[in-house]
């Protein structure tokens, strides 16, 4: 018996963390290891230190909770991991997390290296402008600056819708989300776009959160999903079972009102970010489709 568990063992380190049996690891460790972001917020931020919250961590304990009743372990360990943008999936492949819900779109690229359940939250590039500037959509920016973080999707969609539209937009780079959102602030742009979760997470922590609104159209349409081990089918069933039963509970639609229409912590305001109609379609008829 000891020599057969020394040859899994063996085995499951020669084919690579892909190939394990997530569900048994957890069982054989009495552990899962749930990853999460620090600022993603509403999705998974900190409230106090090490204390995980979000909108995507509660889709995290409801996932620990069905794989506790699966694997018939009731005291099964569920431990935090905090990651980042350029580790999250790396972690994930080697097996040092067992899931991470955040912020993270599911695309054809990443899906090569890991998996994702059904999409729970779908985003697109959007405007964040001053109320007082009277500027509804792209067409209203014909011939004025807009600010986009650097080394952002954002970027290449609004270069070339503006390029197709010839709309002779100057634009400027920003290092990160703040300094756009400043450029706005001080009229040294017209308007930021970004995807549309983050300008209203940036509206609510504004300085004057009136005198800013998010509007236009949507460029491009992109899904948020959990990320899982590749090639591991019995264990996204648990993981899309756990999210689809939420969808058709109405569960869910309690979670979105909490953590995007609701005050959040930890100023107490509300995101303010109504249910799109791509979620809501989703609810109706999951799907794990990912952006291409």
């Amino acid at each position: 018996m000891k020599l057969s568990v020394l040859m899994a063992a063996i085995l499951l380190t020669a084919t690579g963390a892909q190939a394990a049996d997530t569900l048994a690891k957890i069982a054989a460790a009495n552990k899962i290891t749930m990853a999460y972001r620090e600022s993603s917020v509403p999705f998974s931020y900190l409230d106090g230190p090490s204390k995980p919250i979000g909108f995507s961590v509660d889709l995290s304990n409801a996932i620990a909770a069905e794989v506790k009743k699966k694997l018939n372990k009731p005291n099964l360990e569920v431990s935090w991991m905090a990651v980042t943008s350029q580790n999250r999936i790396p972690l994930l492949s080697n097996g040092t997390v067992d899931v991470e819900c955040g912020s993270t779109t599911n695309n054809t690229a990443r899906g090569k290296d890991v998996s994702f359940a059904i999409n729970h939250f779908y985003t697109g590039t959007r405007l964040l402008v001053k109320k007082a500037s009277g500027i509804k959509n792209y067409a209203d920016l014909k011939g004025k600056q807009v600010a986009i973080t650097t080394g952002t999707t954002n970027m290449l969609v609004v270069r070339k819708y503006n390029e197709e539209k010839k709309l002779d937009i100057d634009i400027l780079s920003a290092k990160d989300h703040a300094d756009a959102l400043l450029l706005v602030e001080s009229d040294r742009a017209s308007a930021f776009a970004m995807d549309d979760i983050l300008l209203y997470g940036l509206r609510s922590n504004s300085k004057n959160p009136a005198d800013l609104e998010v509007v236009g159209d949507a460029l491009q349409v992109e899904p948020y999903a959990c990320m899982l081990p590749k090639d591991d089918p019995q264990y996204k069933a648990l993981v899309d079972g756990v999210i689809t039963g939420l969808m058709k509970s109405g569960e869910f639609e309690k979670l979105y009102t909490k953590w995007f229409l609701s005050p959040i912590p930890p100023k107490g305001l509300p995101v303010g970010l109504p249910m799109s109609q791509e979620l809501k379609d989703n609810i109706k008829t999951p799907s794990d489709k990912p952006a291409t």
